[in-house]
């Protein structure tokens, strides 16, 4: 029982933080597609540099929002300029036909998921945006650590919602992002510590995510050592009380060598059994724990993958732990003196 709750607790676990990593450096990649993120002062500068970059990148990406209240919710709504980064990188969680086209000539809203949750809306609902102005929604996409909910129309709506709010922080879509950092640094004499490259904000997030990856991979080996640990006590109290049972067996004529391996053969057989039992809850487990504690806790539904080497793996530590546990014993029980063995037979009539 200990080493199958030790197990299911690993799998469902461990299939919950990889499946978030997964779904995590895919949503990093839809965010985070432009090459350079700069920020300007004022909005001279900022037209400034639309002006000068022009020449120089395929798209530039201006970040637009202002906090809102979206269906009686604190959210931030944001303006996109809809180009090839948003039609070729977003995913959707849901979507009706031709999305991009909607949000662009400013007839639609897209929503993220915590949003659409919390405010029990889906695509095919509207949602009021602005004082007399309610916009179907389009699509919903996923939103993996932000806590609260956002809503994207397209730029020009979003100029004409809110004039005085102009972007003063860019995403820049390039081949070549050193040859562009360097000319904003020495041509448009951009501070270095206004631009940041995609490659830093995706290394620092995953690094974040890393230090957890680290810890519940701790937290796996010491559950799977206190299971192991529990294993042993129970075997070593059992080894004396199983002495009864088992003189007969030795006085038919196995040795105690083998008794001892027959122990051990039986540990590892139950070991075996209990992981394949504690597979198919450990994953009932992690659904659990993504589908229904992590919608209530933050708001969105991660996938669920599943990682049948990393199983294969977690049953070979288990079986270790569980011939660690019973070698000891099985070693008492092929060296138990006959004389011990015969006093079961004291009282026989």
């Amino acid at each position: 029982m200990a080493l199958l709750l030790a197990m299911a607790a690993n799998i469902g676990v461990s299939t919950m933080v990889s499946s978030f990593r997964l779904t995590f450096t895919g949503f990093l990649d839809q965010r985070l597609a432009s090459e350079l993120y700069v920020s300007t002062e004022s909005p001279e500068e900022a037209r400034a540099l639309e002006q000068f970059v022009a020449p120089l990148v395929t798209e530039v990406l201006p970040l637009l929002s202002v906090e809102a209240e979206l269906a009686g919710l604190p959210a931030e709504l944001y303006g996109a300029r809809i180009g090839a980064t948003y039609r070729d990188n977003w995913v959707f969680l849901d979507e009706a036909p031709e999305v991009w086209d909607q949000i662009a000539n400013g007839s639609a809203v897209l929503v993220n998921e915590q949003l659409a949750r919390r405010a029990r809306i889906w695509v095919g609902d509207s949602l009021t945006i602005a004082p007399e102005l309610s916009l179907p929604i389009v699509g919903v996409f996923g939103d993996y650590g932000n806590p609260i909910g956002q809503a994207i129309i397209s730029e020009p709506l979003f100029a004409k919602l809110h004039p005085n709010v102009g972007a003063t922080r860019f995403g820049l879509r390039t081949d070549t992002p050193v040859a562009l950092r360097t000319a904003l640094s020495d041509e448009f004499g951009m501070p270095a510590q206004s631009i940041t490259d995609q490659s830093q904000i995706k290394a620092f997030s995953l690094a974040v995510f890393e230090r957890t990856f680290t810890v519940t991979a701790a937290l796996n080996v010491l559950t799977l050592s206190v299971a192991g640990f529990a294993i042993f006590m129970s075997l070593l109290t059992l080894a004396g009380m199983r002495l009864p049972q088992l003189a007969p067996a030795w006085a038919l004529g196995l040795t105690r060598r083998r008794l001892g391996q027959l122990e051990l053969i039986r540990a590892v057989v139950l070991a075996v059994l209990t992981a394949v039992l504690a597979l198919p809850l450990g994953l009932v487990l992690a659904w659990v724990l993504l589908a229904i504690v992590n919608v209530e806790a933050f708001g969105w539904r991660l996938p669920m993958y599943v990682f049948p080497g990393d199983y294969a793996v977690l049953g070979l530590f288990a079986l270790v732990a569980a011939i660690l546990a019973a070698a000891w014993p099985a070693r008492r029980l092929a060296r138990t003196p006959p004389a011990d063995l015969l006093k079961v037979f004291a009282n026989e009539r």
